[in-house]
């Protein structure tokens, strides 16, 4: 027997332990929550007023031989039932108190990361919103091009015009120069 403890255990064995002990201890919690809640409702106070009366009409009212908890000394053995009752209740409403602060604490945490992930997904969208207008900004808009080409059709009007009236007075220029030529040709 000696020699069994001087033996390190199995890591496996250990692990099961754990494991068998996590599961003992979940089971335990479950347990006593639905306790908890269940001396946390209206029906649980109803179910026990109805009881301490029973129990207090029986010992009252019934025959002596059939009494089992004396008036005269109090109801001692309802004290005591409602004493047993109160300090299981009390520490398994604590139990369950903190299994549910440890739920709160991951949610808490896990609302923690979600408002940050929210958070950092929500300045990359405004930077890239931010970036998005400085590229329109750049970028020239319909209305800057339409006036843009409107004054180059305008220029290319003025030019076109101007090089008819050039061509019309070059065409006058030789038509003066033949006819002078001809003028004096005749003569």
């Amino acid at each position: 027997m000696a020699d069994r403890f001087s033996e390190p255990l199995e890591g496996r064995e250990r692990r099961l332990r754990r494991l068998r002990t996590r599961r003992d201890s979940d089971r335990v919690g479950q347990i006593a929550e639905t306790i908890a809640r269940f001396t946390g409702t209206p029906r649980f106070v109803i179910y026990l007023t109805v009881f301490v009366v029973i129990w207090l009409l029986w010992n009252s009212l019934a025959p002596v031989h059939l009494r089992f908890d004396s008036a005269a000394l109090g109801f001692t053995a309802l004290t005591l039932m409602l004493s047993l009752q109160a300090s299981y209740a009390a520490p398994l409403i604590l139990l369950a108190q903190n299994r549910q602060d440890d739920r709160d604490r991951v949610a808490n945490e896990q609302d923690r990361q979600r408002a940050e992930r929210n958070l950092a997904d929500t300045e990359y969208l405004t930077r890239e919103i931010v970036g998005m207008r400085m590229t329109l900004g750049d970028m020239a808009t319909r209305d800057f091009v339409r006036s843009e080409l409107r004054d180059m059709i305008d220029e290319l009007d003025r030019e076109r015009t101007d090089r008819l009236r050039e061509r019309e007075e070059r065409i006058a220029q030789l038509q003066a120069e033949i006819e002078e030529l001809r003028g004096s040709e005749e003569d």
